[in-house]
């Protein structure tokens, strides 16, 4: 009965959310502002979800920059090189990234300790750098004029609006792709290999192969997310991609909870995305502050927030459940909509 109450609390949970992330352009229409920074929220999303995953395979990286970069320059050579639209690119690039992590990873994922934090890190550096040297990918000053997607029918992708909808989209698909994951005997092995790699082993659990499928996945939704920021911003520069995008990545996820592989990179992502435009004042110090956050959050939060709320007496599904369900019929109300 409890299970089923929990069940149904979720059910009521992600409904009231979706509707929510559904009409909300219509609360902020004539802010495109603001539909920027909740897109680059969902971008952050998807890219803390891939270090999640790592995580809950027992891995740490830093490299999760690389992947992103492959995604995008993939995704904007592809369309102006050989004439692809973006929705042939995507899923192409989606494949050319997980296929270079398939590659990477079977070398690394060998050895899961600190030299695969450090390798990683050092093989973002790497991409940064080839990328920014080589003539072919737009060096330093990197790819401009990379096509918008082409229309669906009457969808037109010119405003944020249409770009909202089409990276919700994509995240829907990515969040239900790594539910299913984590919820299968895929993720079973994942959380036995984090706990006791050797233990696992004894249980005829190969960690190897299951680390590195969780590689090639969480790359590959990097590369989804790279593919999409190319063709929105319709320029891709070797600095976007920097070492300092794998420590933000890792910041969302710790900064939510690691323990909640989809919902804490999501709170962390948005909290990280949009307290930054709070603190425009002090732009310039905000890797210091970042660092000091992050800090602070491993030794005072170690569960991060979501961790340190699920402590609280009164926090529970249900609540949180009943919560949004009176926000999500707020958003429905005559005035929200006509305004």
């Amino acid at each position: 009965m409890k299970l089923l109450t929990e069940g149904k609390s979720k059910l009521a949970l992600l409904g009231s959310v979706a509707v929510i992330l559904i009409v909300f352009p219509l609360l902020v229409a004539g802010k495109p502002f603001t539909i920027n920074i909740c897109i680059l929220a969902g971008i952050s999303i998807i890219l803390g979800m891939t270090f999640s995953m790592l995580f809950s395979a027992g891995l740490i990286s830093l490299g999760c920059a690389a992947f992103y970069a492959i995604g995008a320059y993939a995704s904007a050579l592809l369309t102006m090189k050989l004439g692809l639209n973006f929705w042939l690119a995507l899923p192409l690039a989606i494949i050319i990234t997980g296929a270079v992590a398939l590659a990477i990873g079977s070398m690394l994922v060998r050895n899961p300790g600190f030299s695969f934090v450090v390798l990683t890190l050092l093989f973002a550096l790497v991409v940064a750098e080839v990328v920014g040297q080589l003539g072919f990918f737009g060096g330093w000053g990197g790819i401009i004029d990379i096509p918008r997607p082409d229309p669906i029918g009457p969808i037109e992708f010119s405003s944020n609006i249409s770009y909202y909808y089409l990276l919700l989209f994509l995240l829907a698909l990515v969040v239900t792709v790594f539910y299913a994951l984590y919820t299968s005997r895929v993720g079973r092995a994942w959380r036995a290999i984090k706990l006791s790699a050797s233990l696992a082993q004894t249980l005829g659990i190969n960690a190897y192969r299951y680390r590195l499928l969780a590689f090639v996945v969480a790359s590959s939704a990097a590369g989804l997310a790279g593919s999409f920021y190319a063709h929105y911003y319709q320029t891709v520069i070797p600095s976007t991609f920097s070492g300092w995008v794998s420590i933000y990545i890792q910041l969302y996820a710790v900064l939510g909870g690691l323990e909640f592989y989809i919902l804490g990179p999501a709170v962390g992502a948005v909290i990280m995305t949009f307290a930054p435009e709070f603190l425009r004042v002090i732009k310039e110090f905000e890797p210091l502050i970042m660092g000091a956050l992050l800090l602070a959050i491993i030794l005072f939060f170690p569960g991060g927030i979501l961790g340190t709320l699920q402590k609280l007496p009164r926090f529970s599904l249900a609540s949180i459940s009943a919560r949004m369900k009176r926000i999500a019929k707020g958003v429905f109300t005559r005035d929200n909509l006509t305004k």
